[in-house]
């Protein structure tokens, strides 16, 4: 802080007023506050009985501080020196005259001596200042009188022991001397504390966790208003001090500060401004280095929320690729689908503390924190993995989803294979040999054949050959398997419903009588056949051998059909046919293993 090394009025003195404050007490010299007719500084030295006893250090080192505390420009003019020795001997004046030849450590101008007034010591001293006048090497005037003095210095810079009207109460000068020197030690000593304050904050490094951070804000913060303090008390004693000073001058109207005492409120006040402005600069660096702390504990923060959240996130994402499966059943399905909306809800939690960090993130950055660099990446990762997050749970919601139809598929087409073939195979034969039987198993065939378009049991192949890619080959299987089934009952269905369509649409004939075939009067055999032994016993013996034929061809041609449908059983209805004869309609083939389930 460039304002320090300007504190003090002066140079460092080798003196302060409280360091010899019993020689100042006794009065041997003072410094009045009168100025000569060209501005230079008046040092008095009354009358003072003991004055040769006053040792040699206490004399320089009163007559040192008081031309010390002159301005430069006064003192640069030369110190005027009245020496009161009127109720003295020239002895006194001599040894006075002759210290101050040899120890005066200013600028000496002019001494005037107020000589005794006893005519035995006055004539000694007439005649000794004209002998060693030379010896002492300075301007010398011999004053006879006040009024004589009164010539060379006017009665306002005079205090009225010498016949002026200067007000001067050596006590209070001293008083304030040292208050002022006090305060200027007290400004001086303030702004080394805050310029090694300053130093010591500028030199700190920042902490690399919350609590560290937390620790050193607030030791920094507790020294800063500890020194706040100091500088509040260093303000209100130098305005009480300028209040006094300035009290001294409101005494009465017509008093007027004197150089001194306008040397001192300039002091004063050229003081107080300092530590005003040493202030305002240690509070313009606190601000930025408190600034940088709370954006330091922030960070911590914002570096620790962001590892946490990073971590349930990577645990989200775990979990969401451990349900890698597409299942292999609607229960499994839902299954998994439950499993995935219970790993949502869980992380939804950590989804919306994702957003708010990345917007907490957002805010530090616009209010130019000192680690954008830092902060955005971090802002960037946790968006891009609460958005991989929503992207691969919504991609796996489609799967299972899709998965979920095909498999309600796979069970809708199942049920309706299953129960179509129950179906047919509940349809009674001897129900069909009618037409309005089989009219009413053609109904019953149309209207369930109508549930496949209802249920819409097509749409199984479309998913399949949409989302063939996904399906894992034991789905593919089974949804081929169901297609497959699919296809071979609605084959039943159609030929059943053709062969019904066509047994529904044959009239049946009315019965009509036949006369019997004549047969050979036992009395007059045919001439052309002749007539065989025991024709009833014949008769029989054909009629059973036909009979027993026809038993053995339909045996032949049922073995037949059943190698023909290689393990298929076929339903047939037999229906008369009107000219004797019979018809053989195929109502449904179903496999073995399907009418053996019925059967159980």
């Amino acid at each position: 802080m460039e304002e320090t090394d300007e504190i003090m009025q002066q140079e460092i003195r080798p003196l302060l007023a409280v360091d010899i404050i019993e020689q100042l007490h006794r009065k041997f010299a003072l410094l009045s506050g009168g100025r000569g007719k060209d501005g230079a500084p008046i040092i008095t030295f009354p009358e003072y009985s003991a004055f040769s006893d006053v040792p040699d250090e206490d004399f320089l080192n009163v007559v040192t501080y008081l031309t010390s505390i002159p301005s430069l420009d006064a003192a640069s003019i030369g110190f005027v020196i009245i020496i009161d020795r009127r109720r003295d001997k020239w002895s006194s004046v001599k040894a006075s005259l002759a210290r101050i030849a040899g120890a005066f450590p200013g600028n000496l101008q002019l001494v005037l001596v107020l000589r005794p007034s006893r005519l035995f010591q006055r004539t000694i001293a007439d005649i000794g200042i004209r002998l060693h006048r030379d010896d002492f090497k300075m301007k010398i005037v011999m004053l006879n009188s006040l009024s004589d003095l009164h010539g060379y210095i006017d009665k306002g810079q005079l205090t009225s022991e010498l016949g002026g009207n200067l007000e001067y109460c050596h006590s209070q000068w001293i008083h304030h001397r040292t208050a002022i020197e006090n305060f200027a030690v007290t400004v001086k000593t303030t702004a080394q504390m805050l310029q090694k304050f300053g130093t010591d904050l500028a030199e700190t490094e920042l902490p690399n966790d919350v609590q560290c951070t937390k620790d050193l804000l607030g030791a920094h913060t507790d020294k800063h208003d500890k020194l706040k303090d100091e500088l509040k008390l260093s303000m209100k004693q130098g305005t009480t001090l300028l209040s006094c000073i300035k009290e001294q001058a409101n005494k009465s109207e017509s008093h007027k500060l004197n150089p001194d005492e306008a040397d001192n409120l300039t002091t004063v006040e050229r003081l107080l401004a300092q530590l005003d402005e040493t202030e305002n600069a240690f509070e313009q660096f606190w601000s930025k280095h408190h600034l940088k702390l709370e954006q330091c504990l922030q960070l911590r923060h914002f570096e620790q929320d962001f590892r946490e959240v990073k971590v349930s996130l990577d645990g989200l994402m775990e979990s969401l690729a451990a349900l890698s499966g597409i299942g292999d059943s609607v229960g499994h399905v839902e299954q998994l689908l439950k499993e995935l909306k219970g790993l949502e809800d869980r992380a939804q939690e950590f989804l919306e503390k994702a957003q708010r960090h990345a917007s907490y993130g957002d805010q530090l950055i616009q209010s130019n924190h000192y680690a954008v660099d830092s902060i955005r990446p971090k802002c960037v990762e946790l968006r891009r993995v609460r958005d991989d997050y929503n992207n691969e749970a919504k991609k796996k919601y489609e799967i299972l989803s899709k998965s979920l139809e095909i498999h309600k598929g796979i069970d809708k087409v199942n049920q309706w294979c299953e129960s179509g073939v129950y179906l047919l195979a509940s349809q009674a034969v001897d129900k069909c040999q009618s037409q309005e039987g089989a009219e009413a198993a053609l109904q019953d065939i149309e209207r369930y054949m109508e549930t496949a378009e209802e249920q819409q049991l097509s749409t199984l192949r479309d998913l399949y050959n949409q989302h063939e890619l996904m399906l894992s080959d034991y789905i593919k299987g089974s949804v081929q398997k169901a297609l497959q089934r699919l296809q071979d009952v609605q084959e039943m269905f159609e030929k059943r419903h053709a062969s019904l369509k066509k047994l529904s649409a044959k009239q049946t004939r009315p019965v009509q009588p036949v006369a019997p075939r004549p047969e050979s009067s036992p009395k007059r055999p045919s001439p052309k056949t002749p007539r065989p032994p025991n024709t009833t016993a014949n008769r029989r013996t054909t009629e059973n051998s036909s009979a027993t034929k026809q038993n053995a061809d339909a045996d032949l041609a049922k073995r037949k059909n059943i190698r023909k449908a290689k393990g298929g059983i076929k339903i047939e209805v037999m229906h008369e046919a009107s000219q004797g004869g019979s018809s053989h309609v195929l109502l449904a083939t179903e496999t073995e293993e399907s009418l053996s389930n019925r059967r159980r």
